[in-house]
């Protein structure tokens, strides 16, 4: 996202073309926006309005939270609603915040950092199912980022803090487990057991003509590698990534052995 600093505001273009103000933006998803001191008092808030707009996008998709449609949940005009909010894209903002209130409490997982990560995982992949817009609410972009946000992204971090790791490995093993959270989140969105029971009959009859082609997935599918599985599929992918994390930790742990003794050269 390019962004332009000018001497009080910076600004963003949008997809229409239309300069964003980003930090009026911030100063709403922060509360920290300039309140009117004249004029009636307002009949909305920007926490009623994304809290209608949530509701909307959990039953319908994020494109039915338009500003027409939570306008109407109001029984006022879709212009009504920018006294409020200025666009979609903050709407969307403040969505984004209204689910993710709940800042985990990791303390309850216990003190490792290993159990309260898993922890802040599911916790995570829970919200992302209750909300399956929010995959392409928060898709990669640099978006503004409110304080329930940034409290989930401090909340992760924190717990791997005793791990002795730099703030760029905290970030990167960050990174690593919500992107294993949003793929599973993303499967779970995908899908749709006729379709897959009619793909795997197909792919099963396709490779029993050409086994030879492939015979490493040959095998894989004669073992039960596609077959439905008991395995908790969010465990499993953060214990490989944890593992990982530990080994990095041990290999520091290990000290450098001392030189051994130095032997006199016999006259």
């Amino acid at each position: 996202m390019a962004a332009r600093t000018g001497s009080t505001r910076t600004r963003s273009a949008t997809k229409g073309g239309k300069a964003r103000d980003l930090r009026a933006g911030a100063a709403l998803l922060w509360g920290e926006q300039d309140q009117p001191t004249r004029g009636p008092k307002p009949s909305l808030t920007p926490r009623r309005i994304a809290a209608a707009a949530v509701a909307l996008a959990d039953a319908e998709g994020l494109e039915a939270a338009s500003m027409s449609k939570v306008g109407a949940e109001f029984g006022v005009s879709a212009m009504a609603l920018y006294r409020y909010v200025p666009g979609k894209t903050e709407l969307v903002e403040l969505m984004v915040e209204a689910v993710l209130e709940d800042v985990p409490d990791l303390t309850a997982a216990g003190d490792g950092w290993r159990d309260q990560l898993k922890e802040w995982a599911r916790r995570s992949l829970d919200v992302y199912r209750a909300h399956p817009w929010l995959l392409a609410a928060t898709a990669m972009r640099r978006q503004l980022v409110g304080p329930n946000q940034l409290g989930w992204l401090d909340a992760a971090l924190a717990a791997l803090e005793p791990a002795g790791l730099t703030g760029p490995e905290r970030h990167q093993i960050f990174l690593l487990v919500i992107g294993h959270v949003r793929n599973l989140a993303q499967q779970a969105l995908d899908a749709d057991e006729d379709h897959d029971r009619e793909w795997a009959a197909l792919t099963g009859e396709i490779l029993d003509r050409h086994a030879d082609r492939y015979p490493a997935v040959s095998r894989a599918l004669a073992d039960g590698a596609f077959a439905p599985s008991t395995v908790d599929q969010l465990d499993f992918g953060l214990d490989r990534v944890l593992d990982g994390v530990d080994a990095l930790i041990g290999d520091r742990a290990v000290p450098t052995a001392p030189p051994g003794p130095v032997r006199q050269a016999r006259a």
